[in-house]
């Protein structure tokens, strides 16, 4: 197999337009999206009397705190934003001017490409070694003085796979060197005690309560960092949205309240989905190779029948299961599957993207109704 090389739809096809547009109602069974199966409003307790004033800009005073004490650290030190893509973004925009250059990494979330661009700064992207460790080595020959920003994703979408403490380190040491800003999305990261952005002024870590806590609908995101950075993203936040929903950062303390009781689900729901996971790719040796996360909700595979990961996606889109294809993250040589379902759901899943994986198996059959 090839490591993951770039895929020429990959740039014309992003992952909005496979969500939003292609799977839009095709499906009834979703093992694409990246997060532990949603919540439920009626799950969270939401106080009576909850005066729906702007808030704060920075966010609540209670929330900021219970962020703060993720990390161990000060409230000073976070802003909580609409969902970690504003957080990244905000980023972006306080630390970036034209002619700054980004050193990101491929395959990943398309925001770190595709925006740095649009603020007039040229972004190298560079890949991982065979072992899916960060190829250091690779952003250390395109660094120069003019890097401003090296963002990193881990652990890492889509290969489910943490920065190794060597690579980090390495990654801090060149962030050191050229003066530029380590940014770490940390989604999927659950102890952020552990995070790189703790005590030191030149990492930026973002994170939310979308992807293991799975409430990506109250869009609540921070960033902690320095609190100069802080600052400059609080300005920005400021001219854009000024502040949160007063009701949503109200249900994410109350997430935040319960939070061992969310990971223990989070880890029982993909402890089973692994398990099921594992013995499809064992079923499929022969199409498929499993890329064991760490961590994730979500694995990646690699497909070895020759087919386009794209195409592959697409007829067992026609069966009713939405999978996440490479050329949406960049990459064309597999595709991710998330199993923070339900047992069931990804038992059915994944007999589906047997059957696409063998057409001419006597157990294919009609698409599902519906």
């Amino acid at each position: 197999m090839t490591l993951f090389t770039s895929a020429p739809e990959s740039r014309d096809y992003p992952i909005q337009r496979w969500v939003f547009e292609d799977a839009a109602g095709r499906f009834d069974i979703d093992l694409g999206d990246s997060n532990m199966v949603p919540g439920r409003l009626d799950a969270l307790n939401v106080p009576a009397g909850l005066e729906l004033d702007y808030g704060h800009d920075r966010g609540l005073g209670t929330l900021r705190e219970a962020v703060a004490g993720l990390y161990g650290g000060s409230a000073d030190s976070v802003l909580i934003t609409l969902g970690a893509q504003q957080a990244l973004y905000l980023v972006y925009a306080a630390l970036l001017t034209p002619g700054s250059r980004v050193i990101a990494f491929r395959p990943g979330w398309q925001q770190s490409w595709d925006v740095p661009p649009e603020l007039g700064c040229q972004v190298d992207l560079v890949g991982f070694r065979p072992d899916l460790g960060f190829d250091v080595e690779a952003a250390e020959a395109v660094a120069g003085p003019d890097v401003r920003l090296i963002v990193a994703n881990s652990p890492c979408n889509p290969t489910g796979r943490r920065i190794a403490e060597k690579d980090l380190n390495g990654l801090l040491a060149l962030a050191e060197r050229t003066g530029a800003y380590l940014l770490l999305d940390e989604e999927y990261a659950l102890d952020l005690s552990r995070s790189a952005a703790v005590g030191s002024d030149r990492v930026i870590s973002v994170s939310s309560l979308s992807k293991v806590y799975g409430f990506p609908g109250l869009r609540v995101g921070w960033l902690y960092g320095p609190q100069e950075v802080v600052e400059r993203c609080a300005r920005r936040k400021f001219l854009s949205t000024i502040s949160n929903s007063v009701l949503c950062e109200t249900l994410a303390v109350d997430v935040l309240a319960h939070r061992e009781d969310h990971l223990r689900n989070y880890h029982e729901l993909t402890r089973q989905g692994l398990a099921i996971v594992r013995d499809f790719a064992r079923r499929n040796a022969d199409a498929v190779t499993l890329v064991e996360p760490e961590d994730t909700p979500f694995a990646w595979l690699w497909l070895t029948t020759g087919e386009a990961p794209l195409a592959m996606c697409r007829r067992a889109l026609d069966l009713g299961v939405l999978l996440m294809p490479g050329e949406t993250l960049g990459a064309s040589d597999g595709f991710r599957i998330c199993f923070a379902r339900s047992p069931e759901a990804v038992t059915e899943g994944l007999s589906r993207v047997e059957r696409v994986l063998r057409p001419t198996s006597p157990a294919a059959g009609p698409a599902p109704a519906g």
